[in-house]
């Protein structure tokens, strides 16, 4: 296990990163089916998964509290003959995958047995940066600064 008390000590609001650090460290992930994960773009990914055998009515795809978690049942009974090798897993999955903050599942597409999941992070207009501009305190007031001119005049001294 980690020790976060220094995270604790100098940050605010980090308290869901280190829930999700502790959870990674004591879950025993599955390693069933196959998948992938790839970056497409900045703010797009792609998780692949391999999942041979399943139909769209089999899986199931859901999103809730940052968690995407994808499922998949079979029927029982897959052929009508006597099964005398099985080398394609026929059992049920479940995976999770913890989603960051603004992430949000576009779309789904099973082809050629390879489920492809297309994600997209989208901030909010009040999370994306700006630049604010700078006034001065004569714009402030719709006023020119004013320029004063004028002459000094020396003085001579008598000698």
């Amino acid at each position: 296990m980690f020790d976060l008390t220094p995270l604790y000590r100098s940050t605010v609001g980090f308290d869901r990163l280190a829930q999700l650090l502790g959870e990674m460290a004591q879950s025993d992930a599955p390693n069933w089916p196959p998948y992938n994960i790839e970056r497409l773009g900045e703010n797009e990914y792609r998780i692949t998964m391999a999942v041979a055998g399943f139909e769209p009515d089999d899986l199931r795809i859901e999103v809730k509290n940052n968690t995407l978690t994808i499922s998949g049942r079979r029927p029982e009974k897959l052929g009508s003959g006597e099964l005398l090798h099985q080398g394609i897993a026929a059992r049920s999955f479940e995976r999770r995958f913890q989603l960051a903050d603004y992430v949000e599942v576009e779309d789904a597409e099973l082809e050629n047995g390879l489920l492809h999941i297309r994600l997209k992070r989208e901030l909010p207009e009040a999370m994306k940066p700006k630049a604010i501009p700078i006034r001065t305190s004569a714009s402030a007031r719709g006023k020119e600064p004013k320029t004063i001119e004028g002459k000094v005049e020396k003085e001579e001294k008598a000698a």
